[in-house]
């Protein structure tokens, strides 16, 4: 965590740095939908529509993201509880989803070689986008207001989402190297949901701690 924490907060609070990775993600979430374009229109066709809304992962991760630094740039303290209440729990959802597909792609990318899938150069544009989604999210906790309630909220969708992908088998499309691996798919994808929780959380109590010292001097 040391060397994400030399990035100052007054940098990354500047407007035209909020501005650029605003429409960074912006552009890149629609890509995203329009990669999943295919599943989308499967799932759609062979199984109940409600579930549409747990296909697209790491897009759905990333408009969280993007909603969140939009928030910054244009109501940074909403006016009513409610705006706060829904402010927080957009911001855990934008840092534990961001860590936990971010890590996840790359992970499921690299395991997929391991096991013979040949890396195109798509993968290594995956691989740079989705670490650059879990480390964007790591480094604006500092700028969030997200409590440890919102971040429990956040911990049931993502594990819900995790539930419904893998008892209707609507998970992210899998390298074919991997296609005997799903158990062990499974048993990662809950783990790592797991692990990105508390990474969320104990970045926030470091921030929390960060500021309050900083206003104690």
């Amino acid at each position: 965590m040391k060397p994400l924490s030399l990035i100052s907060r007054s940098f990354l609070s500047r407007r035209w740095v909020l501005g650029l990775l605003f429409w960074c993600n912006l552009l890149g979430t629609i890509y995203g939908y329009y990669w999943y374009k295919s599943q989308l229109l499967y799932t759609w066709e062979h199984h109940p529509f409600w579930q549409i809304v747990f296909v697209p992962d790491s897009p759905t991760a990333s408009l969280f993201f993007t909603i969140s630094i939009g928030m910054l740039l244009i109501c940074p303290r909403p006016r009513s509880t409610w705006g706060t209440v829904v402010k927080n729990i957009i911001e855990a959802l934008a840092v534990v989803t961001s860590i936990k597909y971010g890590v996840w792609a790359c992970a499921m990318i690299v395991a997929g070689a391991y096991k013979g899938s040949p890396m195109m150069w798509q993968d290594w544009m995956l691989i740079g986008s989705h670490l650059a989604m879990a480390v964007e999210a790591l480094l604006y906790v500092r700028l969030f207001s997200y409590g440890s309630a919102s971040l429990t909220i956040a911990a049931c969708w993502t594990w819900l989402n995790d539930t419904v992908d893998y008892s209707a088998g609507i998970y992210p499309w899998l390298p074919s190297t991997l296609q005997d691996d799903i158990l062990a798919v499974c048993l990662f994808t809950f783990i790592l949901t797991g692990m990105s929780v508390l990474l969320a959380w104990v970045t926030m109590r470091q921030a929390r701690g960060r500021s309050a010292s900083l206003h104690m001097k």
